[in-house]
């Protein structure tokens, strides 16, 4: 029965849905804005790419500096992503969980890397942490620094995907399993932590393909040194400069591949890990 009822009402919001006022008419300007804002402008940079041939976008990828600069901008990534998850998450927390003075200035904050131009985030990186540092620490041009820039502006990501979920968690689950005697660390575990991972994951996946193409903010702190701390964007914006487009392109759709690539995985495994739980 409970299957019969389910299938019907689906049924009943699909035909419901396609019978909406101007369906036809929003699906096509969908379809057109996508088109020109995504599909085209990345449909231009592939045929740039490959405008010289294929063996040329193999050598322009495979060049050794390239792939030295794809090593540190992935890595780098990795990092920045693996910091912002387990900071974005307790973050997340304290914000719905706890009460305490400025809290809404701290919330406010929070989104202030989307608001605040990157280069200005760089400036103020170095100020605090360049040659002239007031703290005594110096991290320009080391790749701590390229990280603590990449956390910066991305840590929103995590926070935001996980704040909403931890609203609407269900907290009467954790206070019987605490009435059963599990400390708070299995609580978080075995109850909280299985809910809250798809959208870690989707946070997590926002925030590594947003560092993977950052360039404001490690612009000054970065140092842009090949091998070393120089990541993707900056060695397109010198292809640029120097008349290698074609080489630039490349580098771009390499970069355009990876953050898909890990987009889907992560959708794809948090869209398991949600039906999982949904049907415990």
């Amino acid at each position: 029965m409970t299957t019969e009822v389910a299938g019907r009402r689906r049924f009943l919001s699909r035909r419901s849905a396609s019978h909406l006022p101007g369906g036809s008419l929003t699906l096509g300007t969908v379809v057109l804005w996508l088109s020109i804002i995504v599909l085209l402008p990345l449909a231009a940079v592939l045929s740039r790419s490959l405008s010289d041939g294929p063996a040329e976008f193999w050598d322009a990828v495979t060049d050794p500096r390239a792939l030295a600069t794809l090593r540190v901008t992935v890595q780098v990534s990795v990092v920045a992503a693996l910091i912002n998850v387990v900071m974005g998450t307790v973050i997340a927390w304290v914000l719905v969980r706890d009460d305490f003075p400025g809290k809404s200035v701290v919330n406010a904050l929070i989104d202030l890397p989307f608001a605040l131009p990157t280069i200005v985030a760089s400036l103020v990186l170095l100020s605090l942490y360049g040659p002239m540092s007031p703290v005594g620490i110096t991290l320009n041009a080391t790749k701590t620094g390229v990280v603590l820039a990449l956390a910066f502006v991305t840590l929103p990501f995590v926070v935001r995907a996980v704040q909403p979920v931890l609203i609407e968690l269900d907290r009467e689950v954790e206070e019987a399993a605490a009435s059963l005697g599990a400390s708070n660390l299995v609580i978080f575990r075995r109850v909280v932590l299985p809910v809250l991972l798809p959208s870690i994951l989707s946070g997590a996946g926002l925030a590594f393909s947003r560092a993977l193409g950052e360039f404001g903010s490690v612009v000054l702190i970065g140092g842009n040194i090949p091998g070393d701390t120089q990541i993707a964007s900056q060695l397109i914006r010198e292809q640029i400069e120097t008349d290698q487009p074609v080489d630039a392109a490349a580098i771009s759709v390499v970069l355009l591949l990876i953050a898909f690539a890990v987009l889907f995985v992560l959708r794809i495994s948090g869209s398991r890990l949600a039906r999982r739980e949904e049907q415990k």
